[in-house]
């Protein structure tokens, strides 16, 4: 495991800084989360690359999300105007609503790596034809 050098920690100052990076970083979980719903239904349309890609990319943003929350800890012990305590009370709840984006983001691709098309491409005749009639019997059509 590479050694990271210590944090720097930042001044209430660039609590705008803080804030842009944590609402792009909820943002753009946000709208992976919606695509990778959108494929749900029909995880042949990934690749075990690009779910292998969205798996290490959020795993890193997970992994490094303490660091967010111990600046925001150290400012919280600090004295400062009425409308940063307020900034600092809703970008801490934007980055409880992140780690619970990104445990579901997470939670889905596990779930959708077992379907991606080289899996599907793996399967034999036989296997495929089986799943087609248990899904085409229960209503639903593999091929919507």
């Amino acid at each position: 495991m590479a050694q990271h050098p210590p944090p720097h920690w930042q001044p209430i100052s660039k609590l705008p800084l803080i804030t842009a990076a944590i609402d792009g970083l909820l943002e753009g979980a946000e709208e992976q989360y919606q695509l990778l719903q959108q494929a749900q239904p029909k995880p042949y349309v990934l690749d075990d690359d690009t779910v292998g890609r969205v798996i290490t990319v959020f795993a890193e943003q997970r992994d490094d999300l303490w660091l967010y929350e111990e600046q925001l800890r150290r400012w919280a012990g600090q004295e400062f105007t009425e409308a940063q305590r307020r900034e600092v009370g809703r970008v801490t709840g934007r980055l409880e609503r992140l780690r619970q984006v990104i445990a579901a983001i997470l939670e889905l691709a596990d779930e959708l790596k077992g379907g991606t098309i080289e899996r599907v491409l793996a399967k034999d005749d036989a296997e495929l034809g089986l799943e087609f009639l248990l899904r085409h019997l229960s209503g639903h059509d593999p091929l919507e």
